[in-house]
Parts: structure tokens; sequence; C-alpha cells
């Protein structure tokens, strides 16, 4: 019962953190560290980021299909010589702007395990560093002047900028969907098609990370107990996709900087229980 309810609880933190613009690395590191769990497990890791993914596809559906089609469109236009870079749809433009901000992100999978290192070490102090780090940038993102840019609108350098943010949140306690949304909302997106465009590219994001997890996990040979497993990706599938709801209301109603106070108030927490810990060597932990 305790191994379902630490479930329950990381599916819920994974579900909400992975798309509210407060970061779900962090989140879950510091969780696991005051239920002092070791990292957590590989297998439940893979199956709470496949859970959050299915929250993303449910709600952008109807954008997502129409990408997958103009994909394929554009092969067909290319090999006919019939590609038009000027005239393309919101769909096509968006799938290609998608496309090049992953591409930015992929050199960086090489060193994956420099950002994730700074989870092991039993310390706090840097994932409060870097919630510090995506509250400021949600503050200004929050004060930036409302952009009219929509999908059809974005440029390369768009795609670039977004994908630059996206490995800075490579590390924990960066928050990936703030950053990317902040990026966009900088760029001049509309707080929409910033919104979606971050969560669109949290896509192959999060079944990237997911397959290296499982790859990890199928050389441990480490055992499965599905029903955990199951309970987790649904907990991650419903409280994901009520959090992009939640997400699409506050940035579209100028609350962004909610999120903002929030990580700033936990990133001071951390610090200040990460350096008592250090000083007293006692670690803090909730029993379950």
């Amino acid at each position: 019962m305790d191994d379902i309810l630490s479930v329950i609880i990381q599916g819920i933190i994974q579900g909400l953190t992975e798309f509210l613009p407060v970061s779900s690395s962090g989140h879950l590191s510091v969780a696991q560290h005051f239920m002092n769990v070791e990292d957590g497990s590989m297998t439940l890791s893979v199956v709470l980021h496949l859970g959050t993914l299915i929250a993303v596809i449910i709600a952008f559906h109807k954008r997502i299909w129409g990408m997958i089609k103009e994909f394929f469109l554009s092969i067909r236009d290319i090999f006919k010589g019939q590609f038009s870079w000027q005239d393309m749809n919101d769909d096509r433009r968006m799938m290609i702007m998608v496309i090049i901000a992953t591409l930015i992100l992929v050199p960086f999978v090489a060193i994956k395990d420099f950002f994730t290192s700074v989870t092991g070490d039993g310390d706090i102090i840097f994932e409060g560093c870097a919630f510090l780090f995506t509250s400021i940038v949600l503050f200004l993102s929050d004060a930036c002047v409302k952009g009219l840019k929509t999908g059809k609108d974005m440029k390369v350098k768009d795609a670039v900028i977004v994908g630059l943010f996206q490995c800075v949140a490579l590390f924990p306690g960066v928050s990936r969907s703030g950053s990317t949304i902040s990026a966009g909302l900088f760029c001049g997106l509309t707080r929409e098609t910033a919104a979606a465009f971050s969560f669109i590219l949290g896509i192959p994001a999060i079944l990237g990370s997911a397959l290296l997890e499982g790859i990890d996990v199928v050389k441990s040979g480490a055992e499965i107990e599905v029903l955990p497993l199951l309970i987790g990706a649904a907990v991650a599938a419903v409280v994901g996709l009520l959090a992009i709801k939640l997400v699409q209301i506050i940035i579209n109603n100028d609350k962004f900087k909610i999120f903002g106070i929030y990580t700033l108030v936990l990133g001071l927490v951390c610090i200040g229980i990460g350096i008592y810990e250090n000083v007293s060597g006692t670690k803090i932990f909730f029993t379950m």
C-alpha cells in the first residue's frame, strides 16, 4: 500500500508539474528527497512520462493530427518540387518549427547525465537555485508586451530561441514548459500560441526521455510491478490534462506571475532547508 501511495503522489506531481511552469523534474527530485526515495524507479519514471504524453496528445489531438498530415504532405511536395516556405499553412509551419526546436535539443542528449547528476547528490540547494531561475524567467515573461504572432507567423529564429530555452530546462528545477512558454512570449507569440507550441514541443522531448529511460530499464533487467505502474500512468495522464487546461486559463488571463511567486517561495525554502541540512548534518524526511 505504501508503494502505491508513493506512486500516486509521484503521478500527481508529474502530471501537475510537467505542464505547470514549475518544473516536474525539480518537484520529483524534492519529493523523493523528503520521501527518502533514491532517484525513484526508472520504470516508474518511464510510465509517468508516458502518462503525461497521453495528456498532451488528448488536449491537442486536432492540431497534432494536422501537423502529422502536413509532415507527409511536405515530403510529397518536396519530391514534386512544389514545397513553398512562404505559403505554408499554420499546421505545416508549426510542424517545421517543432522539428527545428527539437533538433536544438538533440546534441545535449549526449551529456544528459551532466544535467541530471545534480539530483543524486542528496542536496536540494541546486534545485532551489533552479527554481529561482524559473521564477525570474516567469516574472519577465509576465511583464512582456502582448505578442501578436500566431503559428503561421513563426520564424526560424523563434524556434531556435525556444529550443535553447528547452535545453536549459534539462536542469532539475528549471521548468521546461515555463521556459519554453516564456521564450515564445519573448519572441512575440500570442499567449495561446506560445502555450500550444510549448506543449506540443514537449511531445518529442517526453517521448525521447521515456525511450532513453526505457532502454536503461531493459538493460538493468528491473522487475516490473504492473498495477502500481498503471495507476501512476493513469494519475499522471488525468492530472496532466487538468494542468494543461489550467495553464491555458491562467496564461490567457495574464496571471503567469502566480507561478513566478510560487517558484520564488519554493526556491528560497529549498535553499534554506538545504543549508540547514548541510550545517546540522541532519536530513529531513517524511515517513509514509
